[in-house]
């Protein structure tokens, strides 16, 4: 496959120009969507600024995931809206974009009359035009939220090509040398604690030459590591008719000039093949990093999940990943108090954690979720005991993953900068290849005084702090 030049977007001025801020909340398919947004905004006019209280309208991306997003995201659009206040102000309008206004639409606006709009995903296309007629005092009716799974899909024939004509403008929000790129959007699987099918819709593949062009453009924006993400990775290609695209796509992305490093997110563990382990594990310029959604491990709460999976095969294939890259990193994210999960249920998971010897692991408590199967379901538990099982489990996993990254003291690593630390001269801070962006914490490299951010220097692990490294710099760097 040949790989396509990222054509330049156009700017078309249809207006005065206005000033637009742009807060993200969620994970790095929210920070892809804003910077979308940016782009198609920046190409109409509009001027970008970083600081909310510069700008005319600050749009809010909100995440919708869970409840503590679901509070940062309305704490964030009233903060927003508290600086419309501000005498001698800038901020004319507060307006609400992202998973929570997409999944609540109606309800939210009501709720929350201090936003001046909610916009739904299909707003996004005229987004500009949405934005200028709110600033001159419009009040659009928000969305009415469906159920995006009843959509039909867009079939292959009819998703844009990477043409000059067609490939949607992207204005980058974040300067630093990770890069986070789309493969996909929406999931078909029918787990019963979630609820985003309902409002990202079916599982929809981007074209590979749509990626790579985008990959292109994001190298000429000075990235170096491009980090994949999607709701369900593993799926890749299957609704192109090739379940193994990805593992011919990974070697092209990492073959692009000025990328170091390609970066796979979210691996449905009864999903992967053993193809797509080999091909993380040993391309050359791919990170041996594996994002395994287990989220529990006892068979009997994976089934009232709707997931599939035991102690048994999730422990195999940690053993083909590590039979193909030994200091791979592992990381994953469980869900405790579900329910009908019974002691015995909790205990398996506690034992197979134990024995994983996973770099990361995030332990989320049960709540129930708008609209979901589990919503439900009979057999729940007090939130006394959801907490108790949390707080146990959080303990247990600190411990281990201290445990594990204690165990790579003595490893060569290649590190990522991300950050100078203007405190100690020599000392530089960033990501090694089994550390994935914002959660999985990071590696100090003492010792290399001209290192820049963007560089990769490489380090020998000499300490470690919970999940963090401290390491020496050798004297290479790239």
């Amino acid at each position: 496959m040949t790989i396509p030049e990222a054509p330049a977007a156009v700017p078309t001025v249809t207006g005065e120009p206005l000033s637009v801020a742009l807060l993200t909340l969620g994970c790095a398919r929210n920070d892809v969507d804003s910077e979308e947004l940016a782009g198609r905004l920046a190409a109409d006019g509009f001027l970008l600024v970083d600081d909310p209280e510069d700008a005319d309208t600050v749009v809010v991306n909100t995440c919708g995931f869970v409840d503590a997003a679901k509070k940062d995201s309305i704490d964030t659009l009233l903060a927003a809206a508290d600086l419309k206040d501000e005498e001698g102000g800038n901020v004319k309008a507060v307006v609400a974009v992202g998973c929570l206004a997409e999944r609540y639409g109606s309800e939210l606006a009501d709720s929350l009359p201090e936003a001046d709009a909610v916009l739904g995903f299909d707003d996004y296309t005229d987004i500009a035009a949405r934005l200028r007629s709110i600033v001159a005092g419009e009040r659009p009716h928000a969305h009415t939220p469906q159920d995006r799974r009843k959509l039909l899909p867009i079939s292959p024939a009819d998703r844009p090509s990477a043409g000059p004509a067609t490939l949607e403008a992207r204005a980058r929000l974040d300067s630093g040398p990770m890069a986070a790129l789309k493969l996909a959007s929406g999931c078909d699987r029918r787990c019963t604690f979630c609820a985003i099918p309902m409002f990202r819709g079916s599982f929809v593949s981007r074209r590979p030459s749509d990626v790579l062009a985008e990959g292109v453009w994001l190298a000429g924006q000075g990235a170096r590591e491009l980090f994949l993400v999607s709701e369900n990775s593993t799926s890749y290609g299957k609704d192109l008719g090739d379940l193994r695209l990805l593992e011919t796509l990974l070697p092209e992305l990492a073959a692009i000039d000025g990328i170091d490093r390609v970066r796979v997110s979210y691996l449905q563990p009864a999903e992967t093949r053993p193809g797509l382990i080999e091909a993380i594990a040993t391309t050359p310029g791919v990170a041996p990093y594996f994002d395994l959604s287990f989220q529990h491990a006892s068979n009997a709460v994976l089934r009232r999940m709707r997931r599939f999976g035991d102690p048994e095969s999730f422990l195999g294939l940690l053993d083909q990943v590590r039979s193909h890259a030994p200091e791979a990193g592992v990381r994953s994210n469980v869900i405790v108090g579900f329910p009908g999960e019974t002691e015995e249920d909790f205990q398996i998971l506690c034992d197979f954690l134990t024995a994983a010897r996973l770099d990361v692991t995030g332990v989320f408590g049960y709540s129930d979720e708008d609209g979901t199967e589990a919503e439900s379901f009979d057999g729940k538990h007090d939130e006394d005991e959801i907490r108790a099982r949390v707080a146990h489990l959080t303990d247990l996993v600190a411990a281990l993953t201290s445990d594990r990254a204690e165990e790579r003291i003595g490893e060569t690593v290649e590190v990522l900068v991300e950050d100078l630390d203007t405190d100690l001269e020599g000392h530089v801070e960033g990501r090694a290849a089994h550390q994935g962006p914002e959660v999985d914490g990071s590696t100090l490299v003492r010792g290399c005084p001209e290192a820049r951010i963007g560089d990769l220097v490489t380090a020998v692990v000499v300490a470690s702090d919970g999940v963090d490294l401290v390491a020496e710099a050798t004297g290479e760097k790239r």
